[in-house]
Order: C-alpha cells, then sequence, then structure tokens
C-alpha cells in the first residue's frame, strides 16, 4: 500500500495499543514505523527486474520484523527507560504491531510480500488495490480527529481500524464472489484449467479485472458487482512466447514472481517481457527490454532496461467509471477490442 496509508496504520495501531498513555509523540513513532519497511525500496540491486521481484522481501518478514521489533524495544527502553509511560511488553506489542501490519496489510495487494523472507514464500492476496481511499480515510479521519480530541486518542484510532478492518474483510468477500463467478463462466470451457488472475482495478473493490493463460494467448476481462448480467465479456490479446532457447536469469526470476503470468514480445530487435498482473488492459506499467538480436540474428541477453510506463487515455477514466457502475456496453471501449486477434469467450466455447 501507498506511505499515507501505512503511515495512517501505524499510527493507529500506536495509539490503540498505547491506550491512555497515548499522545501525539506516540501517533508520530507509530507513523514512522508504520512506514519503515518500505525504506528497502531505497535498495538498489543492480537492475530494475531484481529491484521490483526483491521489494518487500527482507524489511517485510515477519521473521525479521519481530525479533528487530525486540532490539527497537529494549535500546528504547535503555535510552530512554522514563519517558515513555509503557511497560516492555506494551511498548514491544506497540512497535511490532506498527512494523508487522505494514507487511500484512501489503500481502492483500497483487504485488506480492514475503513474509516469511528468506523463505521462498510470496502471499499476495489481491484483494485491494495498491492505494484505495475507502480503506485510507477512515484511518487518516481518525488520527486526525484523536489530535483534536485528546482524551478519546485510542479510542477513536480504534475506531478508524475497525472500520478499515471491516473494509479489508469486505475487499476478501468481494474477491471470493468474483472468483465464483468466473469458475462458474469458465466451467465446461477450454479455459477451465487455466491460470488465472484476479484482482481489482484502481482505488475501488467493485470493478475487478480477470486475467486467463492460455498458452501464446491470454484472455482479459472487467466483472463489476454491479453488473446486472454476471456473463464477463473476454477479449482474447496475444501473449506471445519466448523465442529463445535460453532464459536469461532475469526472466526466470520475473515468470517465477508473477507465476508465468508474463507477456513476451518483440519490438525491433529487443526481447521485451511485461507483467501482466499489474495495471489495467493496456496500461501495465512493468515492462522490461532482457534481450536484443545481433545483426547475425542470434539472440544476447542484456542488462534490463526498464520502460517508461504509458499514458492513462483521459477518455478511458468516465468510461471505467461507467464500467464500474454496471455498464457492460463500454467493454470494447476499455479492452480495445480492434486489438484483438479472437471474438469474445462466452461460456460453453
Amino acid at each position: 500500500m501507498d506511505s499515507v496509508t501505512q503511515a495512517a496504520l501505524g499510527a493507529a495501531v500506536a495509539g490503540v495499543v498505547a491506550g491512555r498513555q497515548c499522545s501525539p509523540k506516540v501517533l508520530l513513532a507509530g507513523a514512522a514505523l508504520g512506514t519503515l519497511p518500505d525504506l528497502d525500496v531505497l535498495i538498489r540491486y543492480g537492475d530494475p527486474v531484481s529491484d521490483m521481484v526483491k521489494h518487500r522481501g527482507f524489511s517485510h518478514s515477519l521473521l525479521v520484523l519481530l525479533p528487530f521489533s525486540l532490539l527497537l524495544t529494549w535500546l528504547w527502553q535503555k535510552i530512554r527507560p522514563s519517558q515513555n509511560g509503557l511497560s516492555f511488553n506494551r511498548l514491544w506489542l506497540l512497535i511490532a504491531g506498527c512494523l508487522m501490519t505494514h507487511p500484512l496489510l501489503d500481502a492483500f495487494t497483487a504485488y506480492g510480500t514475503q513474509l516469511l523472507w528468506p523463505l521462498p514464500v510470496s502471499v499476495a492476496v489481491s484483494s485491494i488495490f495498491i492505494i484505495d481511499p475507502l480503506y485510507t480515510v477512515p484511518l487518516v479521519v481518525m488520527v486526525l480527529a484523536s489530535l483534536l480530541w485528546r482524551r478519546k486518542m485510542a479510542k477513536l484510532c480504534g475506531i478508524g481500524l475497525a472500520i478499515s478492518g471491516c473494509y479489508l474483510l469486505w475487499s476478501v468477500v468481494a474477491l471470493n464472489i468474483v472468483e465464483s463467478r468466473v469458475e462458474q463462466q469458465l466451467a465446461n470451457t477450454p479455459l477451465a484449467e487455466r491460470p488465472v488472475f484476479i484482482t481489482p482495478t484502481p482505488a475501488n473493490t467493485v470493478l475487478w479485472r480477470i486475467v486467463v493463460l492460455d498458452g501464446e494467448t491470454y484472455w482479459e476481462g472487467l466483472t463489476s458487482l454491479l453488473d446486472s448480467d454476471p456473463t464477463i465479456d473476454f477479449i482474447a490479446k496475444e501473449r506471445g512466447q519466448w523465442p529463445w532457447d535460453e532464459k536469461p536469469k532475469h526472466l526466470q526470476m520475473l515468470e517465477q514472481f508473477t507465476h508465468q503470468f508474463v507477456k513476451y514480445e518483440q519490438d525491433g530487435d529487443a526481447l521485451l517481457a511485461t507483467d501482466l498482473r499489474l495495471g489495467i488492459v493496456d496500461y501495465l506499467p512493468f515492462r522490461f527490454v532482457l534481450a536484443h538480436q545481433t545483426a547475425e540474428g542470434s539472440w544476447m541477453a542484456e542488462h534490463p532496461v526498464q520502460l517508461e510506463s504509458p499514458n492513462v487515455r483521459p477518455k478511458h477514466l468516465p468510461a471505467l467509471w461507467l464500467r464500474l457502475l454496471g455498464n457492460q456496453d463500454i467493454n470494447a471501449d476499455l479492452c480495445h477490442v480492434k486489438e484483438c486477434p479472437l471474438p469474445p469467450l462466452k461460456s460453453g466455447v
């Protein structure tokens, strides 16, 4: 999630744990602790693919943050033993809560979070977008309100956590509804056993994007919980294949990170790989040049280069809003049907 959300979450957690000892300084400390795991973005691993794959790694691991919180608690008690007003156990619970709720929230997004690093386990529930005001606003409002009504700081922070927590729970319920809808439609079709990826579109949990892998093709569709007709109009798009027998290590890293949800394409003499999970329709921000073709026609791996993200076309913003409200007539405009080689997939194909 974004830094504002994580700071607000950390402040709210700190306020609840501190209870009567809550103060503006406690909220500020909680906000700082809540954003601390994301400082790993300052680490450069040598190339954009490694930076992407290794983000949310050791700094988001519960196996690292738990002992780190104990260390911070011990240091704070040793440096300022009489100025925090909290027992060692309460202070440890506060620090651990602020640090560990950060990766736990991140795990609900589509990116993937290595909660058990160094074990090769990445958790991505994919029920909430990386920026969702409906989750963030209750936290921010209640934290700010607690600064005005200081006698009720802990209570107000708790209310913010409860509202946002209910919204997060709803996102999981909504994901299950969409998963059931997709499963029913793909049953008895050639795509019944194909890998499926489902994620909410930006800043909401009503309109969802579905991607289904099908060899050198992938099918993409949008479905809204407000649709009168639950049938999803899937559009077939070219996924391509890697034309070189050898797979560079960066491509292997990307395929493992995305669970094979990668698009391959050749642009001139360059070979590109694109993460199909993150983004929407043709606005896929994680596109990398991984190899180029020599004058002799052979392929050669090169240092990965991330391409600039395509600009969102203004006309698509109101279209997305209308699609969220259940207008299924604009699917073609959003999915660029003219670029698709195959007709929409219907249940029973």
